[in-house]
């Protein structure tokens, strides 16, 4: 990202004229907004949301891999934390659809999740690795890239994880929680028209996997996981198998 500045800062960039050109982001009182609510397990706490804005009015000359340039929309991002709804679990922010200003900013993406609130639970060193959702409302790619799935209307997004402890060690000497579920660490969504956004992450907290990663760079050298019944798999996955997870607490439930 270029930038990162809050809804509230007012920045002036000098435009190649010579002229000050405002790039401040000035959502009107009116604007339409886009409600996104995450409901946070126990253990958990809400991240804050990182919020994406375009103009098709403000511009800049960026370079392809071949150091062609070409012109694209200007973007600016700001970060927003959820607001606790009393005393529940439920985590909420509004997020204005028109951005405002001189470039008339319009909202793009917004990525939010949930993390440990105490990594270190998992050991000294322990620091949170990432991971959430990303829900795109536009027809640009997000920070993360182009949408998974595409949906009509507003979402509700719902589902399983589980607590992922992963060592590396190539580059240096990394260990991290992180929270592992469907696909890739972060899910992505393109919803046009939602105006409400709903998560509820189900965190399985008794079913902890773990992973070494590789010490040396070698043909068939692979990420070694070890899954809540003991089975070791090391087959080139980058990612818990969540098929894998979920076999094994729905048959350990299912004893009790």
């Amino acid at each position: 990202m270029r930038s990162v500045l809050p809804v509230i800062f007012i920045t002036s960039f000098a435009s190649l004229s010579g002229c000050a050109k405002d790039y401040s982001l000035a959502p009107p009182a009116d604007s339409e907004k886009v409600t996104v609510t995450v409901k946070v397990p126990k253990d958990l706490t809400a991240r804050p949301m990182q919020v994406i804005y375009r103009s098709t009015i403000c511009t800049f000359i960026d370079h392809t891999a071949m150091d062609k340039p070409y012109q694209r929309d200007d973007y600016q991002r700001t970060d927003i934390w959820p607001v606790r709804q009393g005393q529940s679990d439920l985590y909420r922010a509004e997020l204005p659809l028109d951005g405002g200003g001189t470039c008339q900013w319009r909202l793009s993406n917004v990525t939010f999740g949930v993390a440990y609130a105490d990594p270190a639970r998992f050991g000294e060193s322990v620091n949170f690795g990432g991971g959430g959702v990303v829900v795109i409302f536009d027809h640009n790619n997000s920070p993360r890239g182009g949408a998974d799935f595409k949906v009509e209307g507003d979402l509700t997004i719902k589902k399983d994880y589980y607590p992922w402890v992963s060592e590396a060690f190539l580059g240096g000497y990394k260990k991290h929680v992180s929270l592992a579920g469907e696909g890739n660490l972060y899910l992505k969504y393109q919803a046009l028209q939602a105006r409400q956004v709903f998560f509820e992450p189900i965190l399985h907290s008794n079913y902890l996997v773990t992973s070494e990663g590789t010490k040396i760079h070698k043909v068939g050298s692979f990420i070694k996981f070890t899954y809540p019944d003991g089975t070791v798999v090391a087959d080139g996955s980058h990612n818990p198998d969540l098929r894998k997870l979920q076999a094994i607490r729905l048959a350990a439930e299912n004893k009790e």
